[in-house]
C-alpha cells in the first residue's frame, strides 16, 4: 500500500445519489464496501463526510436562520449522515467508531486525538463528525484538521469528477485534467480542490490532497494501491 493512513472526506451530496434530497441506501451500501476493500488491507482509515444533503448551514440566513444557529444544525447533520455510514459499515463487519467535535454521549463519543489514533492502531475505521464543532468553518477545513492530528499520510477528497481541471469540466468540454499540481499552482491559477482554510492547512503541514471520483468501484483502492487515480497535490 502507497499510504498506510488516510484521511477520506465525502462530500453530503453524494450520499444523494440520484436524489435530491437525503440519503441514496444503494449509494450508501457501494460507498460502504469501497470502504471495506481499502480497510481489509490494513491501511488505517478515517472519515470526514460533509452534512449537505440533509443542511447546509451557509444557506441558513437566506431562510432567515442565524448563521450561527445554522452552522449548527449543518454539524448535526454530518452526524446523521456519519450513522447512516457507520451503520452501513458494520453490517458488512467493519468495526467503526464515530466520534464527534459535539459531545453528544448517547450517540458517538467525543473526539480526543489520543482516542482517534488508538481506534485506528487497532484497525477500526473512525469517522468524525460534527466538523470542527466551531462556526464558520466546513468539513472540509476539518478534513484537513483532522488529518493533520491523526499525523494522515494523505487527504483523499471523493468527488463526482475524476480530479482537478483547468475549468468545469461540466460546463467546458475542452477542459484538460491535471494528474500532478502544486499547492501553489492551485492557488494562483484560482482552481477548484477546497475551501482556502483547509487548503492553506495542507500546504502549511506538507500534507498531499487527491481528489479522486468515489462513484467508480475500485478507485478508492487502486488509489491507495498507488495507482494514478485523480489529480495529486503536492508542494
Amino acid at each position: 500500500m502507497k499510504y498506510k493512513r488516510i484521511l477520506l472526506k465525502l462530500s453530503g451530496e453524494a450520499l444523494m445519489g440520484d436524489k435530491s434530497y437525503g440519503i441514496d441506501p444503494s449509494r450508501l451500501e457501494q460507498y460502504a464496501q469501497e470502504i471495506k476493500k481499502v480497510a481489509s488491507q490494513g491501511v488505517q482509515m478515517a472519515i470526514v463526510i460533509g452534512g449537505g444533503n440533509i443542511f447546509r448551514g451557509g444557506q441558513s440566513e437566506r431562510i432567515g436562520i442565524d448563521r450561527v444557529q445554522g452552522d449548527h444544525m449543518g454539524m448535526l447533520a454530518t452526524l446523521i449522515n456519519g450513522m447512516a455510514l457507520q451503520s452501513a459499515l458494520e453490517k458488512i463487519g467493519v468495526f467503526t467508531r464515530l466520534l464527534s467535535a459535539i459531545p453528544i454521549n448517547q450517540v458517538c463519543e467525543p473526539f480526543i486525538r489520543r482516542r482517534a489514533v488508538r481506534h485506528l492502531e487497532k484497525g477500526r475505521v473512525v469517522i468524525f463528525g460534527a466538523g470542527t464543532g466551531n462556526p464558520y468553518f466546513t468539513t472540509d477545513s476539518a478534513a484537513s484538521l483532522r488529518a493533520i492530528e491523526i499525523e494522515a499520510d494523505v487527504v483523499l477528497k471523493g468527488t463526482r469528477v475524476d480530479g482537478i481541471y483547468t475549468a468545469d469540466p461540466e460546463k467546458n468540454p475542452d477542459a484538460k485534467r491535471y494528474v500532478n499540481v502544486s499547492f501553489e499552482e492551485v492557488f494562483n491559477k484560482g482552481l477548484n480542490v477546497m475551501d482556502m482554510t483547509a487548503f492553506t492547512l495542507c500546504k502549511e503541514n506538507n500534507l498531499p490532497i487527491v481528489v479522486f471520483d468515489m462513484n467508480i468501484p475500485g478507485n478508492l483502492l487502486k488509489l491507495v494501491q498507488g495507482e494514478e487515480v485523480g489529480t495529486l497535490v503536492t508542494m
